[in-house]
């Protein structure tokens, strides 16, 4: 789908990509609005255009043209005209759009953003043929009363639609008793919603996480699964390419450091040293070099996006991903292997029986704190553990690589049915076993980096993985060993006064489907949830050396 905005000369259009944010919903008591995921998804599904001037208007109530009175800044560019009387004015879009054929433009005013005594009228307008330009129109809706626009405020929001979908669409009633599935389904969901809020008002949280269900926004059915794979909880839209054509766009608030304008032709740019020293400074240093080469990497699609792969000798997976620190998704490596396709929650049951095991086990059992401590171990039989985790979602027990040991002994017996990966894997080392993970959907794993690279096996169910390059650390707020103070990077109320840098993280989002491995080096930040009742292995067991956790540095006390 190509959206272009062609410019004539002289033209300066500040079109970005839509932001999720409101300053409504942020001020928001707990900023409550962000709960709900549809609000967020609208609000940033597709492009603003900024206004080119600060101006005031105001209506007198009648319905002429000259009712209507448009106050510009003096230092305005273009100002907005009154031109078709009755409350309303226009500011003219210095671009000439152009969609992919059979495609539409939507144009309307930011969504769920509302703005006292105006209020933005929407279009539709066939842009992939039309050689005109269009307007942004606004009505106002109390007379007597100043609205001000400020300059570079968001005064439209536009996207593309196919044109002939909508008279393509059989709308129609239907008796839900047609469905049982879905009945059910709907009648259980209830039910939970019901039980939840008589909780809530019982025994009130006190994390503000806590206070909502969340099944909605992790894409799961009451029972924890996820029926499609493309659920969505946050957009990742494209700024226009070529924007040196344009007027820069302005900062957001609380931009990355500045250091200064480039240097002119013939001269060496220089940054003053930071106030508190050579330490400070070679830090600085460090993060510009990451920061730039991030953006070099994102120029490019297939350097910057998840690569699958299949049937990769040795030394194409050493020379491609290894040696370079590459992420990579391995299709194709457990097709053989016995497990795959047969490790349901009845073959493991039946295989290990009730054979004491090793659980991470209670509501936060796997919050970075805990998983560090190693804390809130459960032992119990095997196939109570399956009953139990066959009956819930989330994080109340779930079996992680930090129960392997434990485990070694009741886990033997799956042993056979797990082949190898030789071209990766050295088959001869003490970790060639794996660590095995087990649990219900709705399993999340915080974000954080392993001290050694990972091959993550997906055998049974499907997780949900963000991934983000280590580059990125010095946005992320690493606390904690391991682990950053940001647990969720998918999570809409991310306090950005606190995080600054949080809005500027570029991650990886996708689906892990089972029997595929995905190659996690040494230091890439992740983060990982179960879309559905998961078994995994993660293997350490490289042909190549692996120990990167020998050196790395203890913080001080």
């Amino acid at each position: 789908m190509d959206l272009t905005c062609f410019v004539y000369p002289g033209w300066e259009p500040r079109i970005r990509a839509a932001k999720p944010k409101r300053d409504w919903m942020d001020n928001a008591p707990e900023a409550f609005p962000y709960r709900c995921l549809p609000l967020s998804i609208a609000n940033g599904h597709g492009w603003e255009i900024l206004s080119p001037c600060g101006f005031e208007v105001e209506w007198n109530g009648g319905p002429a043209v000259d009712d209507v009175v448009v106050r510009p800044d003096a230092a305005a560019r273009e100002a907005p005209v009154a031109l078709f009387g009755l409350g309303t004015f226009t500011l003219h879009v210095q671009g000439l759009f152009r969609t992919t054929p059979g495609w539409n433009l939507y144009v309307g005013g930011p969504p769920n953003s509302a703005k006292d005594g105006a209020t933005a009228l929407s279009g539709i307008i066939e842009t992939d043929w039309a050689p005109y330009t269009f307007t942004m129109n606004w009505r106002l809706t109390r007379p007597g009363q100043v609205v001000r626009f400020e300059d570079s405020e968001p005064i439209a929001h536009i996207f593309p639609v196919e044109r002939k979908a909508i008279e393509a669409v059989v709308p129609r009633f239907a008796p839900i008793a047609g469905e049982p599935e879905l009945k059910a389904s709907f009648e259980a969901w209830s039910r939970s919603r019901d039980a939840f809020q008589a909780r809530m008002r019982e025994h009130p949280p006190e994390a503000p996480a806590d206070k909502w269900q969340k099944f909605y926004y992790r894409g799961q059915t009451p029972d924890g699964h996820c029926p499609i794979g493309d659920h969505q909880t946050k957009l990742r839209i494209r700024e226009f390419a070529n924007a040196d054509l344009v007027r820069p766009l302005p900062r957001d608030p609380a931009p990355l450091p500045d250091h200064g304008p480039p240097a002119e032709a013939g001269e060496t740019s220089t940054s003053a040293a930071p106030a508190n020293g050579e330490a400070a400074w070679k830090l600085a240093k460090y993060e510009w070099m990451l920061e730039t080469q991030e953006r070099q990497r994102a120029l490019s699609t297939a350097a910057s996006g998840i690569f699958r792969c299949k049937d990769l000798t040795t030394d194409e997976f050493l020379d491609n991903f290894y040696a370079p620190g590459r992420p990579t998704i391995v299709c194709g490596a457990i097709d053989a292997w016995p497990a795959f396709g047969r490790w349901t929650p009845e073959y493991l049951k039946a295989r290990i029986g009730s054979a004491e095991i090793e659980c991470q086990a209670g509501r936060d059992s796997n919050s970075r704190f805990e998983l560090e401590k190693n804390a809130h171990k459960q032992k119990m039989p095997f196939d109570r553990f399956v009953d139990l985790i066959a009956a819930r979602s989330g994080n109340d027990f779930y079996v992680t690589a930090y129960n392997s040991a434990a485990n070694a002994a009741a886990f033997a017996a799956l042993r056979p049915d797990i082949g190898s990966i030789e071209a990766i894997l050295n088959p001869d080392d003490s970790g060639a076993a794996g660590m095995i993970w087990v649990g219900p959907g709705g399993t999340f794993t915080p974000l954080h980096h392993d001290l050694t690279n990972n091959l993550l096996v997906q055998v049974t169910g499907r997780k949900r993985v963000t991934l983000v390059s280590p580059a990125e650390t010095s946005k992320l707020h690493n606390d904690v060993h391991v682990f950053s103070a940001l647990s969720d990077l998918n999570d809409p109320k991310i306090d950005l006064a606190a995080f600054p840098k949080a809005r500027d993280i570029r991650k990886l989002d996708f689906i892990l489907e089972a029997g595929e491995a995905l190659f996690i080096p040494i230091g890439w930040w992740h983060q990982v949830s179960a879309l559905d009742f998961s078994v995994s292995i993660t293997f350490t067991n490289f042909r190549w050396p692996n120990d990167g956790f020998r050196d790395h540095p203890t913080r001080a006390a």
